[in-house]
């Protein structure tokens, strides 16, 4: 037997050898030429992935320096559990052993996370089907899975990892997550504090020891970067208010054995308060002081005040940068006097070189053509860099609504200090839905709604939608399309298409209906970045439905000008809109007027309609809310104000308390009529709910409501108006703003019609 090895001259090294030769040479093969390369035990791998990981050809001379080379090399492509190196003659045999293949990551006992995004999260890390099985990647995926779940509070949970072998060389993965309770924060203390109450400051924080809406805030769930949140908002407090020398000195975060509760002590030193003494101005200023000088909002006298030193410096880059000055410097630097609690500031300025911008770069965006965020930018390419038109320019492609996140970068171009390249990042995001659901109100009852809607049509940036909505009172279909950019300039184009049912809000049991149907066009015409001014015309048929229950006007109505009538109505109107948020609004104002002129048919009449809403912010927490509508319309040409046009009063949106849409003339049989006439007047005190901390989208809020709605020939008589007080509840839930409101009538009439719980999705105010 041993002759016969001899004679077949068999060699080999093994991967375990090839570390190991300076050790054991008995390992090693003896050099040779090699007049062939052969593959063995390979599986799924191509051979031609081996042949060119090695460092060896045919020809070349063998030795064990290159046969370290060559198993070092197949190892690295990571695809091989052992690699050997044999020599049958001057044949150099490559002998693999190929690792298994994943065929399936699975995951058993996760609540807290959706499996798609766990699978998706492994995927990253390298580890997901087809991909070859590495046990140190399966154990970083478990630690990975860890913290995870410890970034969700839940320090107890536990993985255990289990590794299946199925056929053809391929495993299974399987996950199972025991996750057991989140921890919870059972203590905050900050130490040091003087000049405010513990509670006080605590209340700043986003992260509380929870109350009974902790199921919903999830406030009492530790989270490390929330806490630093947390110490940036009790930082920037305490700067606000003079505090210059304050200083957070350590943070503690001790959780129990049981891996349950979380105790948190944070330390400060709050130092002396002190007030600004004067701001002076050093640098150059372009030979512009007193425009920076009007900028400055640090006032001498009051308490310092980071976030108006940050305001300050912000404007004054701000303005350098609107002449060209990409790379201005300033600083705010303290002249502390600790014996006089005194700091007085020194705004030095150094513009440094003025620079214009080379080129506008578009990145991130897959599907919204570049064009659609070009025509927003105001900056232009071979244009002097200007600050104000670049952040005009970013808000612009921002209001869009594409995008989930829109940054603009300043690049500095090599070789040439003054210029500049701007590169737009955007992070898209899905523009289309189709809505299938159903919904409920005090008023309207069951609705059911079918929408399909696509706000950037292959990535064009237009408007397309199907609007489908059913109720027991107001029935909708409308197509609708919008042209953002019909016109280079910015002007907008939409065209609808409209078919509606109506009826008075009460339920008669009648089986009339009003039933309009019509086209129409409108252009918005921007006249600047907040307003904008609408006008358009249509054609529109509204037929009386005669049948049982109808209230006496309409019936007199159709009995005199017809139960259709035709009218050609042109519009225009005008918006304003600076709020912070349109769901959540905490400051800002909002404003819009819309007036509607038929200028030939059968229906003669000018309608208008002007509101405007108010948010001022107490605090974070707390808001003021004012709102207030006016509405008028009156017939031409010796013709009523049609009764099919009337505004109605009452219920949410109006005035809570009294049954939607009941104040104002009714007729002889009770209905209400509506009228051509409305006013209507709301505040509101908004605040969190208890318990659920900074949460804006659960808040509760007090009102006070008044309005009425008047007949043609009826005077506005304040005396006249209803009023009500109440409570109520916001929710911005998945199916859009829900509020439910409880008010008392304060100020009623005789024949009112009370209804004091209300609740609707999809209202405000």
């Amino acid at each position: 037997m041993r002759k016969h090895i001899n004679r077949l001259g068999v060699r080999t090294v093994s991967a375990v050898a090839a570390m190991v030769f300076a050790a054991n040479a008995a390992w090693a093969l003896a050099p040779f030429k090699v007049q062939d390369i052969r593959v063995e035990g390979l599986q799924r791998v191509e051979p031609g992935t081996i042949f060119a990981s090695l460092p060896l050809r045919v020809g070349d001379e063998y030795n064990d320096e290159k046969g370290a080379a060559a198993i070092r090399a197949l190892f690295a492509l990571g695809l091989f559990k052992d690699v050997r190196l044999e020599a049958s003659g001057n044949v150099l045999v490559v002998v693999v052993e190929e690792r298994p293949t994943i065929a399936d990551v699975e995951f058993a006992g996760t609540k807290e996370f959706d499996k798609d995004t766990l699978k998706k999260a492994m995927r990253d890390v390298g580890l997901t089907e087809g991909r070859p099985f590495d046990k140190a990647l399966a154990d970083r995926a478990e630690q990975e899975l860890k913290r995870q779940y410890i970034n969700r509070s839940l320090y107890g949970a536990e993985v255990v990892t289990t590794v299946t072998p199925i056929e053809r060389n391929r495993v299974n993965l399987t996950f199972t997550v025991t996750e057991g309770e989140p921890a919870k924060i059972k203590e905050i203390r900050i130490v040091g504090n003087q000049a405010f109450g513990e509670s006080t400051l605590k209340g700043l924080f986003d992260q509380d020891t929870g109350g009974w809406m902790s199921w919903y805030t999830k406030s009492n769930r530790y989270s490390r970067a929330k806490l630093n949140a947390d110490l940036e908002t009790l930082r920037s407090y305490y700067l606000a208010r003079g505090y210059l020398e304050f200083r957070i000195d350590s943070t503690q975060v001790a959780i129990s054995p049981d891996k349950q509760d979380i105790s948190i002590t944070i330390n400060v030193t709050e130092g002396q308060r002190y007030v600004v003494s004067g701001v002076k101005l050093e640098g150059n200023y372009l030979d512009r002081d007193d425009e920076f000088k009007s900028l400055v909002t640090i006032r001498p006298g009051e308490p310092y005040n980071a976030d108006r030193v940050a305001e300050t410096t912000k404007a004054f880059t701000d303005h350098f940068g609107n002449f060209g000055f990409a790379f201005a410097r300033v600083e705010a630097v303290p002249e502390i006097d600790r014996e006089n609690n005194r700091v007085a500031l020194v705004l030095r300025a150094e513009p440094s070189r003025r620079a214009y911008v080379r080129r506008i770069q578009v990145s991130g965006n897959n599907r919204t053509r570049d064009e659609v965020i070009r025509r927003e930018f105001r900056q232009y390419e071979a244009s002097w860099y200007d600050g104000d038109k670049i952040k005009l320019s970013r808000d612009r492609v921002d209001r869009l609504g594409f995008f989930t996140e829109v940054n603009v970068e300043t690049q500095e171009v090599p070789g040439a200090p003054d210029q500049v390249d701007l590169v737009i990042n955007v992070a898209e995001k899905p523009t289309g839905s189709l809505q299938l659901g159903a919904g409920f109100s005090s008023a309207e009852k069951v609705a059911l709604s079918f929408a399909i809607k696509q706000e950037n049509v292959f990535g064009s940036g237009n408007y397309l939608g199907v609007d489908v909505n059913t109720s027991k009172y107001r029935r909708t279909l409308v197509f609708s399309t919008t042209d953002p950019y019909f016109t280079q300039d910015g002007i907008s184009r939409t065209l609808d298409v409209y078919y509606r049912t109506a009826k008075p809000y009460e339920n008669q049991g009648g089986n009339y209906e009003l039933v309009t149907a019509g086209t129409s066009i409108r252009f918005g015409v921007p006249f600047s970045e907040t307003d904008t001014v609408f006008f358009g015309g249509g054609l529109e048929q509204t037929q009386i439905k005669v049948g049982t229950n109808i209230p006496a006007a309409y019936l007199v109505y159709a009995e005199k000008f017809g139960d259709t009538s035709w009218s050609l109505p042109l519009t225009i109107g005008w918006s304003r809109d600076d709020r912070d948020s349109a769901l959540a609004p905490n400051s800002g104002r909002y404003q819009r007027l819309n007036t509607e002129w038929s200028v030939a048919g059968d229906a003669r009449y000018v309608r208008g309609n002007y509101q405007i809403q108010q948010y001022i912010p107490l605090n974070k927490q707390y808001t003021l809310a004012f709102n207030g509508e006016l509405g008028m319309g009156k017939g031409m040409n010796g013709r009523p104000f049609p009764v099919f046009k009337n505004f109605y009063s009452g219920g949410l949106g109006s005035v809570r308390g009294f049954d939607q849409g009941t104040l104002g003339p009714r007729d002889v049989t009770g209905a209400s009529l509506g009228g051509p006439k409305k006013i209507t007047l709301n505040a509101e005190f908004i605040a969190p709910v208890p318990g659920a901390g900074n949460d804006r989208t659960l808040r509760w809020f007090a009102f006070v409501d008044a309005g009425n709605v008047y007949g043609e020939d009826e005077n506005w008589e304040l005396s006249d108006l209803r009023a009500s007080a109440g409570l109520g509840l916001s929710w911005i839930s998945p199916l859009g703003p829900l509020r439910i409101a409880f008010a008392q009538p304060v100020r009623k009439f005789a024949g009112d019609r009370i209804q004091k719980l209300q609740f609707q999705i999809g209202t405000s105010f």
